[in-house]
């Protein structure tokens, strides 16, 4: 992928040089093989290149005859088909960036309905001396933007805006309660005061240095559509079959090597079976585990999985040594912060795979489109039967552990939730809907795009894929829990296409012992992290002491939340340096 940014003046002057370098330089790490820049009166954009399309003639910026000018972090995976459909243009180069530029020119602001693919786009039209911005509707790729008195400015990432001067580094402290309380933060607002998101979907038009319009494409089928009923069990597999293959196949589109992350779940066991049908050389395979710990290891499973279809198999394994050693530079690389501990092993995973691949597929988004969460079973059934709602327990809830308790840190996840809840939605695709919204760009994606990014490596989501979405919501209920099994179709799918994966059999789901290793260090690190200025600020040291004291599930999931908070905190908003391992970073704080 890519690194973009730019500037849009208020008064037309000339956009600063020194800034945009300044945001080329933060975004590096996104795109080593090349950078671009166009400037004109008020406007400047940037890009940092990673290659993967079209390596000879796909650099950036990208202009067409009209005036107007392209930057993107991008993979439009539909753009052979694109290509054929524009017969009255003429294409300067084979990249995939290059039809959404003409399409723009074709279509205006709507340009982006008719992508399939992840993307943040900017494009400056000088004729209507307009900006425009254009994120995926899945929210695969980052797009941030802040507005001040001179100018507004957009980038792939916070830093890059912030090491800039574009912003303050100022933490707000409703995103902050909500990150403690969820591990990650909802909508618009970043935990950043001065810096924002572009929504997932959204297309911004900015003027004079101004967002003058909004636009959204929604990423999940409207209920009022009509979904399409199987007539048979059969009749469902084949057309899920014939839906994910072709998915798979545009996501493999590239011009550089390309393999896939495999946990031996269910999600990762389907992309397998499909690379495995769609190549005719040995997939790539990348499964990372934890050694001696307490926790479940999918290596041999997925070492099996991938001699069964003569997949080419690789372990890397992430022990206590790496969490205290890597932590500080994984937590730095996470500008946006989600504390998800699966941040630790994947940039791992990441950091390994790219000394062969530039490319990587992976299963995100699976559980979310057919329903593999345990939370979702308990949407079907009343509360009187164990039903819940969602989120409706903070991590720190009961803990004793803030200064004071945090208020209104659900508001951003009841107003996804409020959104979701359209009229012709069951209770379980509203439950669905809502993580679709926030859980999954603002955790999961954002996990991924960080710790591959980091690497420079590519990493592509083939559930995340628009016709696979409007396939798997609109099933029915039950075709996504029976028996209390989530995910009921894709397993039985998947059942037929590659026993090996034992689709039916109990999962264990995929945990990083964090708990186990903070324990371990409670004595030492506890009062290191209570005393750590940005802990100290809203936490009570002595119950801060206790929690990384206490052997219990919840209190070591909220240590690791506070432990990742100081780290973030001290490397996002002080400026500290990573040199060392966790006790090092933390016994230099400010």
């Amino acid at each position: 992928m890519c690194g973009i940014a730019g500037l849009m003046t208020r008064d037309g002057g000339s956009p600063s040089r020194t800034t945009l370098d300044t945001m080329l330089s933060v975004l590096g790490h996104r795109g080593p093989d090349g950078e671009g820049m166009h400037i004109s009166q008020g406007v400047g954009l940037a890009q940092n290149r990673l290659a993967i399309i079209d390596l000879s003639t796909g650099d950036q910026p990208m202009h067409e005859p009209g005036g107007a000018a392209l930057v993107a972090n991008a993979e439009i995976y539909n753009y052979v088909e694109l290509r054929r459909e524009l017969t009255d243009v003429r294409f300067k180069s084979q990249s995939d960036c290059e039809p959404p530029l003409h399409l723009y020119r074709k279509y205006g602001v709507d340009f982006a309905e008719k992508l399939r693919g992840m993307y943040a786009i900017a494009i400056y039209d000088a004729a209507k001396d307009r900006l425009v911005l254009s994120r995926d509707p899945f929210g695969i790729k980052p797009l941030y933007y802040c507005e001040a008195a001179e100018q507004f400015a957009f980038a792939s990432e916070p830093r890059a805006l912030l090491e800039a001067g574009l912003a303050p580094c100022n933490v707000n402290a409703t995103q902050r309660n909500e990150l403690l309380q969820l591990q990650f933060t909802c909508g618009r607002q970043t935990i950043y005061s001065s810096i924002q998101r572009v929504m997932p979907g959204e297309t911004l038009v900015v003027r004079g240095g101004r967002i003058v319009d909004r636009r959204r494409l929604e990423m999940l089928p409207e209920p009022d559509v009509e979904t399409p009923r199987h007539a048979t069990l059969d009749d469902a597999i084949e057309t899920l079959d014939r839906t994910l293959e072709e998915s798979v196949r545009i996501h493999q589109r590239s011009d550089v090597p390309y393999g896939l992350f495999l946990s031996g779940g269910i999600d990762s066991s389907a992309i397998l079976a499909l690379m495995a049908r769609l190549n005719e050389r040995p997939v790539r395979a990348f499964t990372v585990g934890f050694g001696d710990t307490g926790v479940h290891d999918e290596r041999a499973h997925a070492k099996a999985l991938a001699s069964s279809v003569g997949a080419e198999h690789h372990e890397i394994t992430f022990d206590e040594q790496d969490f205290w050693q890597l932590l500080p530079r994984v937590a730095a690389s996470v500008d946006d912060p989600a504390a998800d501990y699966a941040i630790l092993p994947t940039w791992k995973l990441a950091r390994e795979a790219a000394h062969e691949l530039k490319v990587v597929l992976s299963g995100e988004g699976g559980d979310e489109l057919f329903a593999g969460y345990g939370r979702y079973r308990s949407q079907l059934r009343p509360w009187w039967r164990g039903g819940r709602k969602l989120r409706a327990r903070g991590i720190f809830d009961g803990l004793n552990v803030f200064r004071e308790n945090p208020v209104a840190w659900r508001d951003g996840f009841e107003a996804a939730q409020a959104n979701a809840t359209l009229p012709r939605r069951s209770a379980l695709q509203i439950a669905q809907a809502t993580d679709c919204a926030d859980w999954l760009p603002n955790d999961l994606l954002t996990k991924l795009d960080r710790c591959l990014m980091s690497h420079s490596l590519e990493g592509r989501t083939p559930f995340l894929d628009r016709e696979v979405a409007e396939l798997a919501f609109g099933l029915p209920d039950n075709l996504k829990i029976r028996k209390g099994a989530g995910k009921w179709l894709l397993r039985q799918w998947l059942q037929r296409v590659l026993p090996a994966a034992r689709p039916f059999d109990r999962k264990r789901g995929f945990t990083v012992p964090v708990g186990e290793w903070i324990h371990k260090q409670g004595s030492t690190l506890g009062p290191m992290v209570a005393r750590h200025p940005a802990i100290a600020e809203f936490c009570r040291p002595d119950r801060v002491e206790k929690l990384f004291a206490t052997r219990r599930k919840r209190a070591g999931i909220a240590s690791w939340v506070l432990l990742f908070y100081a780290l973030w905190h001290q490397t996002a908003i002080d400026g500290a340096a990573t040199d060392g391992d966790v006790f090092d970073v933390l016994a230099a704080k400010p």
